[in-house]
C-alpha cells in the first residue's frame, strides 16, 4: 500500500500548510496513542528542535495522545538521536521528533522512533494513516493520559555520548570550533566535547525560533570554515537543526563531508580489526569512497537514499557502519540511528589514534568530481524522473561518459526538487553534463 502522509523520513512540509496544521498534529497524535495502545496503556516521548512552531505542535500533539489514553513524556528541545535513545532507556512504546532537520523555520515536520528506537515498520505507518481517516474519539475521563516533562534528559543524553568513547579518552589540547545551527544540539553538543577535555569555541548556539539552519550549520559551512581558520583551530564541526549529520572542517578551512568521514571511522576501526563487515552508503555517496574502501578491502554496498534505507540495509549484512555524504552516519554498535555526536567522536578518536592532522588523514580517500543541482517542481501531474524526454536524456549522457562515471537523478522524500547528479574522472565534463540534465528537467518541469 502506499502511503498517504509518511515520506521516507516522516511527515514534512511548510508549517500552516496540511498536513503541517495544528488540527492535523491533534489528529495525528491521537492515531499514534491509538496505535501504540493496541496492548494497553502506553507511553510516548516527545521532543523538538528549537524552531518556533515546535511549541503549538507539541501542544497538538500531546492533547491528541492524552485523548486516546496514552502518557506523555515531553522531553523539550533535544537531538534527533537524544530521542531514540531515551525512548531505549525509558521503555517507552515510542517517541516522537517535532522536526524538520536542516530546512528553514518555516518548515516542520513529524519523526516516529519505535520502542527500540527504530524507525517504525510500514504495517505501523500505515495502521497510523488508516486511524487518521476514522472520526477522533475520546477515552473515558479515568483512562486519560497524563503529562511529565524529563528534566535531565539533556543531562542523560551527554553521558551516553561520552559512553561511546573509551574511558580513558583525553582530547586535551585539541581545539574545536563547533556550529549547532541554531539548532538542538545547542545545550549538549559543547558540553560533550568539554567535558572530554576538549577547547571548544561554539558557533550558532543562540535559538530564537527563527533563525534554527539561517546562514549556519551543516547546510552553510562557510561561517564555520572562516571561524577555524581565524582562531588556528584544529578542527570545525558543524551540525544541523536536529542534530543527525555532521560535517567538518579541517585547520586550512577545507570541508570534509559524510563521505571522508565514514572513510576515516571504517579505516580505523579496520585497522584495530573492530569493523563489523563492510560499509553502506547511499546511490549519493562518491566514487572515490567506494574505490577508498576497496584499496582496503572493505566491502561496500549501496543503498536508496535515506538513513531508513541504510539501517535496512546494515541490519539485512549484519554490519554496523553506514551513511551518507550529508553527513547523516549510523555507527550501530552504539545507536540505532544517524547520531552527529556520537559520529563526530568516532572521528575524533580515529584522528587521535593515527597521530594524523583531519587534512592529512582525509587524503587516503581520493574523491571524485561530483556535481549536484537541485531542481524545483510543481509536484503536480508530471513525475520528472519518469518523464521520457528526461530519461532518453540521461541515458545518453551515461553512454557518453563510456563507464567514466555515472548519472543519478532522484526525487527528494522531503521537498519538491529532483536531485541531479552527475559524477566521473572530468570534472569540466561532468558539470557541463549536470547542467545539460538539469535545464531538460526544468523545461520538462516547466
Amino acid at each position: 500500500m502506499s502511503r498517504k502522509y509518511f515520506g521516507t523520513d516522516g511527515i514534512r512540509g511548510r508549517v500552516g500548510h496540511f498536513p503541517i496544521t495544528p488540527d492535523f498534529m491533534l489528529k495525528l497524535g491521537w492515531a499514534a496513542g491509538m496505535a501504540f495502545r493496541k496492548q494497553g496503556k502506553c507511553r510516548i516521548l516527545i521532543g523538538k528542535d528549537t524552531r518556533i512552531s515546535g511549541y503549538m505542535f507539541e501542544s497538538a500533539l500531546e492533547a491528541g495522545l492524552l485523548a486516546a489514553g496514552a502518557d506523555v513524556m515531553l522531553l523539550g528541545p533535544m537531538p534527533t538521536p537524544a530521542i531514540a535513545y531515551l525512548t531505549r532507556t525509558f521503555l517507552a512504546d515510542a517517541g516522537i521528533v517535532i522536526s524538520a532537520s536542516h530546512n528553514p523555520h518555516h518548515d516542520n515536520g513529524i519523526k516516529f522512533f519505535s520502542g527500540q528506537g527504530t524507525k517504525l515498520s510500514d504495517e505501523v505507518e500505515l495502521m497510523i494513516e488508516e486511524l487518521l481517516d476514522q472520526p477522533m474519539t475520546v477515552v473515558e475521563s479515568e483512562q486519560l493520559g497524563k503529562v511529565t516533562r524529563i528534566n535531565d534528559a539533556a543531562g542523560r543524553y551527554i553521558e551516553f555520548c561520552k559512553s561511546t568513547t573509551p574511558i580513558s579518552t583525553d582530547f586535551a589540547g585539541l581545539k574545536l570550533v563547533v556550529d549547532c545551527a541554531h539548532g538542538a544540539t545547542y545545550r549538549v553538543a559543547p558540553s560533550v566535547f568539554r567535558e572530554l577535555g576538549a577547547q571548544v569555541s561554539v558557533l550558532a548556539a543562540q535559538p530564537n525560533g527563527l533563525n534554527i539552519n539561517d546562514d549556519c550549520g551543516s547546510t552553510h559551512m562557510a561561517g564555520l570554515q572562516a571561524a577555524v581558520v581565524a582562531q588556528h583551530a584544529d578542527i570545525g564541526i558543524a551540525f544541523d537543526g536536529d542534530g543527525d549529520r555532521v560535517l567538518m572542517v579541517d585547520h586550512t578551512g577545507a570541508v570534509v563531508d559524510g563521505d571522508e568521514l565514514i572513510y576515516l571511522i571504517a579505516r580505523d576501526l579496520h585497522g584495530r580489526g573492530k569493523l563489523s563487515g563492510g560499509v553502506v552508503g547511499t546511490l549519493m555517496s562518491n566514487l572515490g569512497l567506494e574505490l577508498a574502501l576497496k584499496d582496503l578491502e572493505i566491502p561496500f554496498v549501496r543503498a536508496k537514499v535515506g538513513d531508513r534505507y541504510v539501517m535496512s540495509e546494515l541490519q539485512t549484512n549484519g554490519w554496523t557502519l553506514g551513511g551518507e555524504n550529508s553527513g547523516h552516519i549510523v555507527c550501530s554498535h552504539f545507536t540505532t540511528t544517524g547520531d552527529a555526536i556520537v559520529a563526530a567522536l568516532q572521528v575524533l578518536l580515529a584522528l587521535q589514534r593515527s597521530g594524523r592532522s583531519l587534512a592529512e588523514a582525509r587524503q587516503g580517500m581520493r574523491k571524485c568530481p561530483q556535481v549536484l543541482i537541485n531542481v524545483r517542481y510543481s509536484g503536480s501531474d508530471v513525475d520528472p524522473v519518469s518523464h521520457p524526454v528526461v530519461k532518453d536524456a540521461s541515458a545518453r549522457v551515461t553512454e557518453q561518459m563510456a563507464g567514466r562515471g555515472r548519472v543519478l537523478l532522484r526525487k527528494s522524500g522531503t521537498e519538491p526538487l529532483v536531485r541531479v547528479m552527475v559524477e566521473g574522472d572530468d570534472e569540466n565534463l561532468v558539470r557541463g553534463y549536470a547542467e545539460e540534465l538539469a535545464q531538460v528537467v526544468k523545461e520538462v518541469c516547466a
